[in-house]
């Protein structure tokens, strides 16, 4: 496969070489992000098979002594912050330190955070949880911003990054099998150390690279002018300065609490998106076939929320459901709850080569891009169908095969190599290049949503039968990926580049007009 780069002023477009399983006919700008992205998912996942398990574990193990319910929302709570600072960490990368240098500064916090969560001190446990989480939001749109970059053409930026989840998923098959074991039987504190490890050489790995990408990405593609960066910095101090007022008071009069930490990050989650949605959508830089656009693909985005709040089940109520559901007595050893974590990596590695075949076969054009999605919600909606008649079986004191586990698992994985490549491919192509990591911001804070909602809905389990509380995730996702299958064709049309000619005469200039000039950062 070969295609052009683009590249930001003052930088040449490198060309790829041809493509294979093997990484070694790759570029050397690929295999940065390749390795620097398996490191990271090393220690996300490595942290995410015993985050919940560390969480409900008593003071006297090591762990946070919560109860079920508040450590599943916990997890979702983060999971929710994390994709929410993504758009902040687009915007970074837009307006002021460029996709390059804002991935690399996201790496080394993130790095801070593992380490932070790694100490025997409890107290720094939300501080490192909140590091992690600017972390990744700094980290994950602009790692996804610098693939879109170098790669130009949609299908195979679609089959690209789903062959990066090859070499990434066996990081995330691996990192429970060992961070989750040393976790989990030795100490709690040495499975984060592990991850922080990782995240240590993929951060040092990152800053060697530099010279790989020959520029691009070094630049924001809209840098803020004087007046505009003073009136951010303001709005940056209020909104702070309100924060820390509001967080001071909570903590003097007793009512800063895991559970009233979780329902801010829920509140915050479900107003930001739509709050950020409109501010973009009524932006003067976008012209009338940009907002036709970005109006079709809020059925994207909506479709995102509802995949990522299914999907932090794996890490919140699936896990308990593993830890006291399942029979997992193999031959006297019974296997740790956190190695079921490497299940959905282990799919991954298996079948990514698979649907990369399958994305560049049936092509990446906008047309497509409704129908992948919405087969994506209603494999997943089929799992929880699955979930709900295990859980059915679990009732009481029984307890079920891993196997019920394992089956949804598969289709989790199978769902998160449709959704993921061709949601982050499509970004690109819905507003011009310079928009392309707040984009890829936006698109991680509806995530956001999706993990707000689910750390308010798996507090349902309290409170329904669990196997009416999958069954209730079943259904919804199957109403709206069935919806988004029936509106497909006007979904593709509302995505496509031509433009009628109301469109037309509104973005053509006046006669008498100067030739536009390319801004710094503007594809060439």
């Amino acid at each position: 496969m070969t295609a052009e780069h683009t590249a930001e002023a003052g930088g040449t477009a490198p060309r790829e070489q041809s493509a294979s399983a093997s990484l070694r006919p790759w570029p050397n700008w690929f295999r940065t992000l390749f390795m620097s992205d398996l490191w990271e998912r090393f220690g996300f996942f490595g942290m995410q098979a015993i985050l919940v398990l560390f969480a409900v574990a008593p003071r006297d193990e090591g762990g946070l002594g919560l109860a079920k319910a508040d450590a599943a929302a916990l997890f979702g709570a983060w999971i929710g912050l994390a994709f929410m600072l993504c758009l902040p960490g687009g915007w970074i990368a837009d307006r002021v330190l460029g996709p390059r240098r804002t991935l690399l500064l996201g790496a080394a916090i993130t790095t801070a955070g593992h380490f932070a969560l790694a100490t025997p001190l409890l107290w720094l446990t939300p501080i490192a949880l909140v590091l992690l989480a600017v972390g990744m939001g700094l980290y994950k749109p602009n790692h996804q911003a610098m693939l879109n970059l170098m790669f130009k053409d949609n299908g195979r930026r679609e089959a690209g990054i789903s062959l990066i989840y090859v070499g990434i998923q066996v990081s995330a098959l691996t990192s429970p099998l060992i961070a989750g074991f040393l976790g989990e039987r030795v100490d709690w504190r040495l499975g984060f150390g592990v991850s922080g490890t990782a995240m240590l050489i993929g951060t040092i790995q990152v800053a060697l690279a530099r010279p790989q990408f020959q520029g691009v990405g070094d630049k924001p593609g809209r840098p803020l002018d004087a007046g505009t960066a003073r009136r951010v910095k303001r709005r940056a101090g209020t909104v702070a300065g309100v924060l820390a007022l509001l967080l001071g008071g909570m903590a003097a009069g007793g009512g800063l609490t895991p559970g009233s930490g979780i329902a801010l990050v829920g509140m915050a989650s479900i107003i930001a998106p739509v709050v950020a949605y409109t501010v973009l959508y009524r932006s003067r830089e976008l012209r009338a076939g940009d907002r036709r656009r970005l109006r079709s693909f809020l059925w994207i985005f909506l479709g995102s929320t509802l995949f990522w709040s299914l999907i932090a089940q794996d890490g919140s109520s699936l896990t308990l459901f593993a830890k006291h559901s399942t029979d997992r007595d193999v031959l006297g050893f019974e296997v740790p709850v956190s190695w079921l974590q490497s299940a959905t990596p282990l799919f991954i590695l298996v079948l990514a080569p698979v649907f990369a075949w399958l994305l560049l076969k049936h092509g990446g054009g906008r047309a497509g891009v409704p129908a992948k999605f919405s087969a994506g919600l209603l494999l997943t909606g089929v799992s929880f169908l699955i979930m709900a008649v295990a859980a059915a079986l679990a009732s009481g004191d029984n307890k079920v095969s891993p196997l019920w586990l394992l089956v949804v698992y598969l289709m989790h994985a199978c769902g998160e190599l449709i959704v993921a490549a061709v949601g982050i491919a499509a970004v690109a192509d819905v507003l011009p290049r310079r928009f392309i990591a707040h984009m890829l911001g936006l698109l991680w804070l509806f995530a956001a949503l999706g993990g707000g909602a689910g750390s308010g809905l798996v507090r349902l389990i309290d409170v329904i039968p669990e196997a009416l509380y999958y069954l209730l995730l079943a259904v919804l996702a199957l109403a709206v990926g069935g919806t988004l299958a029936l509106r497909r064709h006007t979904v593709a049309r509302g995505l496509a580049p031509e433009r009628d000619a109301g469109e037309a005469a509104e973005e053509a200039p006046p006669e008498d007009a100067a030739p536009a000039t390319v801004k710094e950062g503007d594809p060439a």
